[in-house]
């Protein structure tokens, strides 16, 4: 990228301060811009109406143009900008600019102001939408007039880039539509004085520390490595310090997939619905390799003094933040690992990665038999199983919160694939303006949203820019007519029966088909695989309404001890679906790869 400001900032043009706005914008390859048009911000819109070459996609709801941007971010690495008005539109923006905040996505945002001297009058939508969303942007500024334009775009687009945050730029409604004829230049603001030169820079960390954290690895006997958002990308240098050092790969929700779930080193998931292989490689380890990992659910993790640690962050503040390492290395996964891997000792003894192999084969053994299943309604390790055998290649999955997430985490996703969804904000709603998103960004690869009920029902519109836009994205929708997760952890974490989690149901299909979309709905497990093949054959947008059992665990391999006595706490309190609750997690498959259930069989047994 190149380019001055000189000619922009000559005195008598025409330009607005929307034009040089999206002019920078394009400067910078922030080509595609996500939204919705209102009275506050109208006059930014007649710049994208006079620029076509930034690309504008029109969404429902605010929230989610801040979502797609997220998506975009996510399965690109670069930014796209969301716009909304003035008041409420900003206020829809906030969640989805905290979402791309804390999973580290460079967003560029775009707010309406009240007439420049009208802020702070109690006019009509006056919030201060540049302190309003200060807290989720590392950058947020108010423009000032055309002179400003292009400075605060400038900042606005490194800090994003920089930092991996949202950017904030918020404009007056009158100064949209101001030009330079009618706006003062300071003599501090000299032509020509900025540019979008920017480099790529690399982290890695002094060779001393890498030695030292080679050292560590080394001394260790059974190492497992965990690995997060931050070892995207860099999954083949991860398998080979995993085969030198014999280490089981556990994945984070957000580092799914940095390897392949086919991969020969790689449990699976971590947590409460993660799975039995990774818990046991945690609980046996005594060297501990984290790679771009702050998982807030490390309680799973070896325990402190357990394990000599090493870890690897980009981010310095986050070393040593979840386990007392040793040594950390501060640092792009890809390029620290590459220093790393030379230094490395080949572990001779294979039985620690030889045990997380064998009992991940018996995990993924009995997904298969939970998923032939042929009751109804079925099991979601149905759809699991056979949506992951009908993925196209290169496909791009999108997620969602709610027991949706366990069921992705289900998902066997093959080389060349993505995965993501709102990992630490946990946004219901998320997958389908995700997806969007990396749509947009990626027209060449097949993208399929994977969400639940509760999630589907926040973002119906977004079923309607699909068709507005013709993009051919594949919505999954679990439908349990449950906030099933909140049963679980309203059981399982508290111990308490559930409260105010049924869903009343909606007929997804039909939705989908009032929109303009194709739809497809599976109630009989033997008609799953027939109907994910019609879907991914459709050249255009679908969605796949499966409905399941809402009391299928999603954790029950994985639960700890405290859990299932919390669940036997919920069930005596006359939780009303102790039957099935009980029934379900004391399934002999499921018990005999649960120490947690085998240990309080007989307090859950009376409620089957």
């Amino acid at each position: 990228m190149s380019g001055q400001d000189g000619d922009h900032a000559t005195r008598g043009s025409s330009k607005t301060t929307s034009d040089l706005i999206v002019e920078r914008l394009l400067e910078w390859g922030v080509d595609t811009c996500f939204g919705i048009c209102g009275d506050q911000v109208n006059g930014f819109f007649e710049a994208l109406r006079t620029h076509p070459e930034m690309r504008f996609v029109h969404v429902r709801h605010e929230e989610n143009a801040a979502l797609a941007c997220v998506g975009y971010a996510k399965f690109t690495g670069r930014p796209a900008a969301c716009v909304a008005t003035a008041g409420p539109g900003a206020v829809h923006l906030l969640n989805g600019l905290y979402d791309a905040r804390i999973d580290g996505a460079p967003v560029i945002a775009v707010t309406g102001l009240s007439y420049h001297d009208t802020v702070g009058s109690h006019f009509l939508q006056d919030l201060p939408s540049d302190r309003l969303l200060e807290q989720a942007c590392m950058f947020s500024e108010r423009v000032m007039g055309p002179a400003h334009a292009v400075v605060a775009t400038d900042l606005a687009v490194r800090s994003a880039l920089m930092n991996r945050t949202p950017s904030h730029l918020a404009i007056p409604i009158d100064v949209q539509s101001f030009t330079l004829d009618q706006d003062s230049v300071s003599p501090k603001n000299v032509p020509g004085h900025v540019s979008t030169a920017a480099q790529p820079f690399t982290v890695v960390p002094p060779t001393e520390q890498v030695r030292a954290a080679a050292d560590v690895l080394n001394a260790c006997e059974r190492v497992a490595i965990c690995a997060g958002a931050g070892a995207r990308g860099s999954g083949d240098l991860l398998e080979q310090v995993a085969e030198v050092l014999g280490a089981p790969i556990v994945k984070a929700g957000l580092g799914k997939d940095c390897v392949p779930d086919d991969s020969p080193y790689t449990t699976g998931g971590m947590g409460l619905i993660g799975t039995r292989a990774s818990h046991e490689a945690f609980e046996d380890c005594d060297g501990f390799l984290i790679v771009g990992s702050s998982t807030p659910y490390y309680e799973f993790w070896p325990e402190p003094g357990q394990a000599r640690g090493v870890q690897i962050d980009l981010n310095a503040d986050r070393i040593g933040m979840r386990y007392p390492v040793e040594v950390g290395l501060v640092g792009h996964a890809g390029h620290v690992l590459a220093e790393l891997l030379p230094l490395l000792a080949r572990k001779t003894d294979r039985s620690f990665l030889e045990r997380a192999q064998e009992t991940t084969r018996r995990w993924w053994d009995l997904i298969g038999e939970q998923a032939a299943s042929s009751g109804i309604p079925m099991r979601p390790q149905v759809v699991t199983t056979e949506l992951s055998r009908a993925l196209p290649d290169r496909a791009i999955i999108t997620g969602d919160a709610g027991t949706v997430t366990a069921w992705g985490g289900r998902l066997r996703l093959r080389r060349g694939m993505q995965y993501s969804f709102s990992g630490t904000l946990c946004t219901m709603g998320a997958a389908l303006p995700y997806a969007i998103g990396a749509r947009i960004a990626h027209p060449d690869r097949p993208v399929i949203a994977f969400t639940g009920d509760g999630s589907m029902s926040m973002g119906l519109g977004e079923l309607a820019t699909l068709a507005q836009y013709d993009l051919p994205v594949k919505v999954v929708v679990l439908r349990n007519n449950s906030l099933a997760l909140e049963v679980w952890e309203q059981t399982a974490l508290l111990g308490n029966p559930q409260m105010g989690c049924e869903l009343h149901p909606i007929d997804f299909a039909a939705v989908a088909r009032a929109c303009g979309l194709r739809a497809f709905r599976i109630e009989d497990p033997a008609e799953a695989a027939d109907v994910f093949a019609q879907a991914m054959a459709f050249d255009g947008p679908c969605l796949i309404e499966a409905v399941t059992d809402p009391y299928e665990a999603p954790f029950g391999e994985s639960l700890q001890p405290a859990h299932a006595q919390h669940i036997a706490q919920a069930l005596a309190k006359g939780e009303p679906a102790a039957s099935a609750i009980a029934a379900n997690l004391l399934q002999e498959d499921r018990v005999a790869m649960s120490p947690a259930l085998q240990q309080h069989h007989d307090d859950l047994a009376p409620y089957r």
